[in-house]
C-alpha cells in the first residue's frame, strides 16, 4: 500500500511539473491557432477550427519580425562560438593548472556572474557608443559571450577534469605539442560539456531582451524587440499576432532543447557526483 502511494505521489508530482512547465507553451501555441473570438472565451474551447490568419497577419504587417530573426540567428551563433572557444581554453587552464591567482580569478568570475545584468550593462553604454559599436551585431555577440563565459568555463572544466592526465602525458611522450594535445585529446573527450555549454549560450542569446534593447535601435535589432513592439502597438495589442510571433520565436529553441536534452542534463548535473 505504501509503495502504491509513493508511486502515485511521484506520478502526480511529474504531472504537475509537466503542467507547470509545458502548460504556458501549449497555451501560446494553441491560442495562435484560434480565431480572435475564441482566444479568451470562457470556458475555454478545446475543440475549434484552426486558423493561420494570425501568422498571415504577422507575415504581412510585421515583416520586420522575420528580418530581425536573421539578426537573432547571427548574434546567437556568434556568441555561442565565441563563448565556447574562450570557455574551452579557460576550462583547460583551470583544470590542468592551479594557484592562488587562478583561484582568485575563478571566484571573481563567479561573483561577476551573480550580479544583475543591468548593473554591468548601463556603465558600458557610453563606452560602446564612443567606440561606434552601438546597434551592431558585434556588441551583442561580445556581451552575450562575456555573460556566459564564467559559467561555461566551470562546466567545461568539470568535463575536462574527467579526462585522465595520463592521456596528456602520453600525448606529450608521443611528441604532441600542448596545442595538439588540447585539440586531439582534450577536445574530443570533453565534447559533451562543450555541446551542453553551447546550447545554454545559444538559447540565452536567442531569447535575450535587455542587452538588445539597450544597445540596438535598428540594424542589429533582434526578434524579441519586435515582439515587444507588437505588445505596445498604438492601436492595442493584437494577441493573435503576438502569440503567433512568440510561437515562431519559440519553436527553434524547443526543437533544439528536445534534440539535445541529454547534453543539457549532463551540463546541468556536471560536477554533482564528484567526491
Amino acid at each position: 500500500m505504501r509503495k502504491f502511494a509513493l508511486s502515485t505521489a511521484r506520478y502526480f508530482a511529474i504531472l504537475m511539473f509537466l503542467v507547470w512547465s509545458a502548460g504556458p507553451i501549449l497555451f501560446i501555441i494553441i491560442s495562435s491557432l484560434k480565431p480572435q473570438t475564441e482566444m479568451f472565451a470562457y470556458p475555454p474551447s478545446l475543440i475549434f477550427q484552426p486558423t493561420f490568419e494570425h501568422y498571415v497577419t504577422l507575415w504581412n504587417e510585421w515583416d520586420a519580425f522575420f528580418a530581425t530573426m536573421r539578426n537573432s540567428l547571427i548574434v546567437a551563433v556568434g556568441a555561442t562560438l565565441l563563448a565556447v572557444f574562450v570557455s574551452f581554453l579557460g576550462g583547460y587552464v583551470y583544470s590542468r593548472y592551479s594557484g592562488r591567482l587562478l583561484g582568485a580569478s575563478a571566484i571573481y568570475m563567479i561573483a561577476i556572474r551573480l550580479l544583475p545584468p543591468i548593473v554591468v550593462t548601463l556603465p558600458l553604454f557610453p563606452i560602446v557608443d564612443a567606440l561606434g559599436l552601438s546597434d551592431t551585431h558585434i556588441i551583442l555577440i561580445l556581451l552575450y559571450a562575456a555573460f556566459w563565459v564564467s559559467l561555461c568555463t566551470m562546466i567545461i572544466k568539470t568535463f575536462i577534469d574527467e579526462v585522465p592526465r595520463e592521456l596528456d602525458e602520453a600525448a606529450f611522450v608521443d611528441g604532441a605539442s600542448q596545442l595538439q594535445t588540447i585539440a586531439r585529446v582534450i577536445f574530443p573527450l570533453a565534447r559533451q560539456g562543450i555541446m551542453a555549454s553551447a546550447i545554454f549560450v545559444f538559447v540565452f542569446s536567442w531569447n535575450e531582451y535587455l542587452f538588445a534593447l539597450i544597445f540596438t535601435t535598428q540594424h542589429a535589432k533582434t526578434a524579441p524587440l519586435v515582439i515587444s513592439e507588437v505588445m505596445d502597438a498604438i492601436y492595442g495589442t493584437d494577441w493573435g499576432v503576438l502569440f503567433a510571433g512568440v510561437t515562431v520565436q519559440l519553436l527553434p529553441v524547443v526543437l533544439l532543447v528536445m534534440l539535445a536534452q541529454r547534453l543539457l542534463v549532463a551540463g546541468l548535473t556536471a560536477g554533482s557526483v564528484k567526491g
